[in-house]
C-alpha cells in the first residue's frame, strides 16, 4: 500500500490529512497557522514538522519517518486545494475568506484565475481579520463618539478584558494583538448584527460585496459559461459569521453560480491533488 499526504496551512490553523492510494484518509493531525509570510520560516518548519511527526506516528504508518520526509512534492495556493475539494470537476470558483481571503477559479480547459489574497496590507477585504480589525476600530470611533453608536464596544471591551479605549490601547499595542487574535472578533459583528446593531450590519454588507467582486473578478477571466458551476465558500469566516453565504449570493450576480458551503476540510483536496502526483 502506498500513502499520500496532504496539508492545508492556513493563517490560523494547519491540517494534514494522510490517505492510501485508495483515497481512503488514514490518520488527521492538526497545528497551528503555518503562513510563510506571517509566521516565517522556522516557525512554519516547526508546524510542518509537528503534523509528520504526528501522521507518522499513528498505527502501522512508519513511512514518513522512515522516507525521512523527503518525497515528490507539490505546493500549490491554499484557495487551489479548497476549490478541489468541494467541486469535483475541479471547475468553478472558490471563495476563500479566513484569517485573508482570496478567490480563485479554473474552468474546463485548465485556465486558472486569482484576485486577492495579497495580504492585510494590500488586500484581504471581507476576511477575519479585515471584520475583526474594522471591529476594533468601530468600538474605538463609538466609544470616543466620533462614530455611531455600536453594540461592538461593549463586545469588543468584554472580549479584550477591558473597560475603555484607555484599557484597550496597551493591549493592541504594548501586549500587540496577533492577527488570529483580531481575526477572533469577526464572530463579534455577527453578534452584534443579530441584535440589530446598524454598524455592524454594514460591516457584514461590506464584507459581502468585496468578497462578491473579487469572485466576479475571477469569473471575468475564465470561460466558466452561463453554468451550472459551483461558487466554493469556505474558510472560517463564514461560519463566524453564518448570514455572509446569503448577503454574498445577493451580490454575486453570476449566471448559472450555485453558492455551495465545503463541507470537508479543505486539505481534503490537497489528498487528490497528492493522488495526481502518485498515479501520474
Amino acid at each position: 500500500m502506498r500513502y499520500v499526504l496532504g496539508i492545508d496551512a492556513g493563517g490560523t490553523k494547519t491540517v494534514g490529512l494522510l490517505a492510501e492510494e485508495t483515497g481512503r484518509v488514514v490518520a488527521e493531525a492538526r497545528g497551528t497557522g503555518a503562513n510563510l509570510q506571517t509566521h516565517g520560516e522556522l516557525e512554519v518548519e516547526k508546524v510542518f514538522d509537528g503534523i509528520l511527526e504526528e501522521l507518522g506516528s499513528r498505527g502501522k504508518i512508519g513511512i514518513l519517518r522512515r522516507l525521512g520526509y523527503r518525497e515528490t512534492a507539490r505546493v500549490v495556493n491554499d484557495a487551489a486545494i479548497a476549490l478541489v475539494a468541494g467541486a469535483s470537476e475541479r471547475a468553478g470558483i472558490v471563495i476563500l475568506a479566513g484569517t485573508g481571503s482570496i478567490a480563485y477559479g479554473a474552468d474546463r480547459a485548465g485556465n486558472t484565475a486569482r484576485s486577492g489574497g495579497y495580504g492585510f496590507l494590500l488586500a484581504d477585504e471581507g476576511s477575519g481579520y479585515w471584520l475583526g480589525h474594522q471591529a476594533l476600530r468601530a468600538a474605538v470611533r463609538s466609544a470616543d463618539g466620533r462614530g455611531p453608536r455600536s453594540l461592538l464596544a461593549d463586545l469588543v471591551f468584554e472580549s479584550l478584558g477591558v473597560g475603555s479605549v484607555a484599557e484597550m490601547v496597551p493591549v493592541v499595542y504594548e501586549k500587540g494583538l496577533p492577527k488570529f487574535r483580531i481575526a477572533a472578533h469577526a464572530g463579534l459583528v455577527q453578534k452584534a448584527s443579530d441584535r440589530g446593531d446598524a454598524v455592524a450590519t454594514a460591516l457584514l454588507e461590506e464584507a459581502a460585496l468585496e468578497l462578491s467582486l473579487a469572485a466576479r473578478a475571477v469569473a471575468a477571466r475564465l470561460s466558466l459559461g452561463e453554468g451550472p458551476y459551483r461558487v466554493v465558500l469556505a474558510g472560517g469566516v463564514f461560519k463566524a459569521c453564518p448570514t455572509l453565504p446569503a448577503r454574498i449570493e445577493a451580490c454575486l450576480r453570476l449566471p448559472g453560480a450555485e453558492l455551495v458551503p465545503l463541507r470537508v476540510e479543505p486539505a481534503q483536496g490537497a489528498v487528490t491533488l497528492a493522488l495526481d502526483l502518485l498515479r501520474s
